[in-house]
């Protein structure tokens, strides 16, 4: 059984102890929050602490707390020469304290709370200053997943940036979307098999190969139109941003 305590609890932390609780040879020991009363609903009193000086002794710590305290969790833990790793996606590995062996354990998968996910075909990239601990990080990541990879952290990095733009930037673009059926009275569910198949189109063509729309045809009328119906600056501005970006691409 590999022993794991769990030092979180936002978004990430919550799905990570969820699954670890179902995860075979997993024995998730101990999970740490400023607020108990956060992960209450996951697990016992009795396997929730607050206070540094009472961690329990296990075989690897992870922090999955925001960026910019990784630093400060990990310079309080009150151990040391024991693993800990984060799970972030866009840190690198130095950022954990020395007097610990370090890694990273990073789920590369979008996380909301009350949002149940399937961790199976998650990627889970993983980092290690040396190989034994690389090997536990591999036991562990392949107890909750079907696909484990060694990533170095200006990968992970690469990695990041491109989840942002794949990810959160796209559901910024679902948002306007949904804004602009609202103001006119269509279902944004209307939207919804577009999106799915837009989705699917890239597990089988490159992104390049399955652009479509105005913009790649250079359909100066239609774009011409879809301007003029744009009353919000910001949203016209951004449409004609992307279409410039799509037209430079395409000219490569």
């Amino acid at each position: 059984m590999i022993k794991v305590v769990l030092i979180g609890s936002g978004n990430v932390a919550q799905h990570l102890i969820q699954v670890l609780l179902q995860a075979k040879n997993v024995d998730l020991v101990q999970a740490f929050a400023r607020n108990p009363s956060h992960l209450s609903h996951l697990l016992p009193d009795d396997k929730i602490t607050s206070d540094y000086q009472k961690f329990t002794e296990a075989d690897l710590y992870i922090i999955s707390v925001s960026d910019n305290a990784i630093a400060e969790v990990a310079a309080q833990l009150p151990f040391e020469n024991r693993l800990v790793v984060h799970t972030s996606g866009s840190s690198e590995l130095s950022v954990l304290n020395d007097k610990n062996r370090k890694g990273v354990f990073y789920p590369l998968q979008t996380f909301t709370k009350g949002k149940e996910i399937d961790f199976a075909p998650i990627p889970i990239c993983l980092e290690a200053e040396n190989e034994a601990d690389y090997q536990l990080l591999g036991k562990l990541g392949n107890c909750i997943s079907q696909k484990v990879v060694r990533i170095n952290s200006e990968q992970r990095k690469s990695l990041h940036v491109a989840a942002v733009f794949v990810c959160n930037f796209v559901n910024h673009l679902y948002e306007i979307g949904n804004e602009i059926c609202e103001e006119n009275n269509v279902p944004f569910e209307v939207l919804h098999p577009l999106i799915q198949e837009t989705a699917h189109k890239i597990t089988e063509l490159s992104p390049r190969e399955a652009q479509t729309g105005p913009a790649l045809r250079n359909d100066t009328k239609t774009i011409e139109k879809h301007l003029d119906f744009l009353e919000n600056p910001e949203d016209k501005n951004l449409y004609l941003l992307l279409t410039q970006s799509i037209q430079h691409v395409k000219k490569l």
